[in-house]
């Protein structure tokens, strides 16, 4: 297998499960982008805030929103797609669900067909958003993606703690590029 980080570099694409400017999600996603090692690019996808609800009958090459378009178009020329969210009402934001079901489709040959896919979070409760991820990954499962199960990056509490540490954030990339990399061709396929 091609070791990316090194031949182009790795492009991880972050689906943001908060739509709010100064959340804690957000700054863990601005933190990635920042601590990433040589080799890896971080980008936060752009407008998911602005993608409809998934409906069947507008996702025809006619009447394709742009939003969804360009959604697609990121995660397909991502090596990578992680999710960084919160948990509300002990599950995924809906824009995260939103955006997991636009990319899902076609079924089959959606854009996180095949894709190495993380979770990770922050969130105000006792379980650090244990259920948003659980949710977050069966769902990028069922569309497709190539979820990486055992990374894990969630905080419970919303003071600094998750950003005192200088090294987190390129560790946590760092396995996550490895973990994939490392793994056989077949299972990728898989």
């Amino acid at each position: 297998m091609t070791d990316l980080s090194e031949s182009r570099g790795t492009h991880v694409v972050v689906l943001l499960g908060s739509l709010r400017a100064d959340s804690y999600n957000r700054r863990i996603a601005q933190r990635l982008q920042a601590e990433a090692p040589d080799g890896v690019t971080v980008r936060i996808a752009t407008g998911l805030a602005d993608l409809p609800f998934y409906n069947e009958e507008i996702d025809t090459d006619a009447d394709l929103p742009a939003a969804a378009r360009a959604l697609r178009d990121q995660v397909a020329a991502a090596d990578r797609v992680l999710a960084v969210t919160p948990e509300y009402n002990g599950t995924m934001p809906a824009v995260l669900n939103n955006a997991i079901d636009w990319l899902s489709r076609p079924y089959g040959v959606g854009a996180l067909q095949g894709k190495p896919f993380g979770v990770v979070g922050a969130t105000p409760t006792q379980f650090g958003g244990k259920w948003s991820h659980e949710d977050a990954r069966r769902s990028a499962t069922i569309a497709g993606a190539d979820v990486v199960p055992d990374l894990v990056l969630s905080h419970s509490t919303l003071d600094a703690d998750v950003f005192e540490d200088p090294d987190v954030f390129a560790r946590f990339l760092g396995a996550l590029v490895a973990l994939v990399e490392h793994r056989p061709a077949a299972d990728l396929a898989a």
